[in-house]
């Protein structure tokens, strides 16, 4: 979990909000929920059926094995609405649909926990919580949405979000006299100009994302510094709408340069509008990310 999304996470928990403490999920058998509260056949169909045995032949997602799977195929079911609100969550039902032992259902439903994506209470047992209790800014979550039913409005959010964070962070990082900073983010644009020539637009995308992560990380604003993980995210997920980012081209790679000349001369206006310029979505997307108002 990045930093961002754990301090969210911990700031978002208030002392009536009937959340357990971390640990407390252990104290509940897997008789937790009541009878009538059970579903005698639970809808898991959106559910793979060969995750258990996927995980035994092969590395788990993302490298964490059958809890990895188990969190991504249960927050996929989550946030797609599958598993709705306040629908019960009981871990012998998942353990034995799933074939994962108590251990693995019992830390992979404490990530969801941390995630907002449910909740553990005395009595009452573990269910789904509401969107508007979901940490949106968690990069899992915003994977989930983004190749989802709500991906065209989380790939808009999204850019909406980048389209206010980047071009302030590329003022600031102006005022920065960074000469190593400089140096890499020429080195990044060296690496997607070769890529772009080799039509490899996976070494172009993680140069891009590197840089703008950096870019953020140089603003000298540490609450900003903490957004550089959803920009991540973003890039990783970009599809539509499509900014220039997420188009590998001559006038993107034009772009990230003027940005560094930019910051070269210390040119805070220089560096942010052509981040903006970068940003823009294209014109044959409908939806275009609106520029701010004029106060």
């Amino acid at each position: 979990m990045s930093t961002l999304a754990h301090t969210m996470m911990t700031s978002a928990r208030s002392a009536d909000s009937g959340l357990v403490g971390p640990g407390e999920l252990d104290r509940y058998p897997y008789a937790e929920t009541s009878a009538s509260d059970r579903v005698a056949n639970p809808s898991w169909e959106g559910a793979d059926p060969e995750l258990g045995r996927v995980g035994r032949r092969a590395a788990g997602s993302r490298g964490r094995g059958l809890h990895g799977q188990l969190v991504q195929q249960l927050g996929q079911m989550i946030v797609s609405g599958d598993l709705g609100a306040d629908r019960p969550l009981v871990p012998e039902e998942i353990g034995h649909r799933f074939e994962v032992s108590r251990t693995v259902v019992r830390e992979s439903l404490r990530v969801l926990e941390a995630k907002g994506l449910v909740s553990a209470r005395p009595n009452v047992g573990t269910r789904v919580r509401p969107v508007s209790d979901w940490n949106l800014l968690d990069p899992d979550i915003i994977e989930w949405r983004a190749f989802g039913p709500q991906r065209d409005d989380q790939r808009r959010e999204l850019s909406e979000l980048r389209w206010t964070i980047e071009p302030l962070a590329a003022r600031l990082a102006a005022g920065h006299d960074r000469e190593d900073v400089q140096q890499r983010l020429s080195d990044l644009i060296e690496i997607m100009g070769h890529a772009l020539g080799q039509g490899d637009t996976l070494t172009f995308s993680r140069a891009d994302s590197e840089f703008h992560m950096l870019l953020i990380q140089v603003a000298g604003n540490r609450m900003l510094e903490h957004l550089s993980g959803i920009v991540s995210a973003a890039l990783q997920v970009s599809g539509g709408p499509v900014t220039g980012c997420d188009r590998p081209s001559e006038n993107s790679l034009a772009l990230h340069a003027r940005i560094v000349d930019a910051l070269a001369t210390g040119d805070g206006a220089a560096a942010e509008g052509a981040m903006r310029q970068l940003l823009t979505v294209h014109p044959e997307v409908e939806r275009v990310v609106p520029a701010p108002r004029e106060h």
